[in-house]
């Protein structure tokens, strides 16, 4: 199965676009935003859990990345309400559910060959700092060779500089509107700018808060 498979293609979904398709197991099912595979494969998708959904223990081979975007997620390490952060490195293994439902957004696959590092952040806990311009708070998550990951909150009315993406960029909107030149994004979408790609984003009235990762896609 290929969905958005070219990586050197720009890729954009809206949030009008999303379209679940069931999951092996009773009460998951998938938004696929790119996929590489069949039920194995490198893979970002919105995961919806129902009300006590849960899926059998299972292994990683490939890593995985989860930010819990609503709901409450759960395994036998842990629960994680809204905003959590977790990377499950390859061959990690565990038994998910959500007593409550929940939201995911969820990357299989995607780990650098060297990247064995367990991360769990609480939104809670969790420390922001500021960004490289005025009106930016960012609190990173993973930092992995060329992989950056981070949460940024954009204030109403914030420019940032006129930059390019040497190693690729993929923005989730999670609260807000975000904008550049070739238009607006609101809360729940999703884009993907290959190697090389400028852009100037910027925010109106709502502000934005994104989840952005840089750099992955020249792995």
């Amino acid at each position: 199965m290929l969905i958005r498979a070219d990586m050197t293609q720009r890729a954009l979904v809206l949030p009008g676009d999303y379209r679940f398709v069931a999951s092996p197991l009773p009460g998951v099912q998938r938004m696929m935003l790119d996929r590489v595979g069949g039920e194995v494969a490198r893979a970002t998708s919105i995961v919806d859990y129902a009300p006590g959904a849960r899926f059998d223990a299972h292994e990683h081979d490939g890593g995985e990345e989860i930010l819990v975007l609503s709901g409450e997620f759960a395994d036998e390490h842990g629960v994680y309400p809204a905003g959590s952060y977790l990377r499950n490195p390859p061959g990690s293994r565990h038994a998910p559910y959500s007593t409550t439902g929940c939201r995911l957004l969820v990357k299989l696959r995607q780990f650098a060959a060297d990247d064995a590092a367990t991360v769990r952040i609480d939104p809670a806990t969790a420390s922001w700092q500021p960004g490289l311009v005025p009106g930016l708070q960012v609190l990173p998550l993973h930092q992995h060779g060329s992989e950056h990951t981070a949460l940024v909150r954009w204030a109403p009315g914030t420019v940032f500089k006129p930059h390019s993406h040497p190693g690729g960029e993929e923005i989730l909107v999670l609260q807000g509107v975000l904008c550049d030149e070739s238009g607006c994004y609101p809360a729940g979408s999703w884009l993907r700018n290959p190697c090389g790609s400028q852009h100037t984003p910027y925010t109106g009235d709502a502000g934005a808060l994104i989840y952005v990762k840089v750099g992955h896609l020249a792995l």
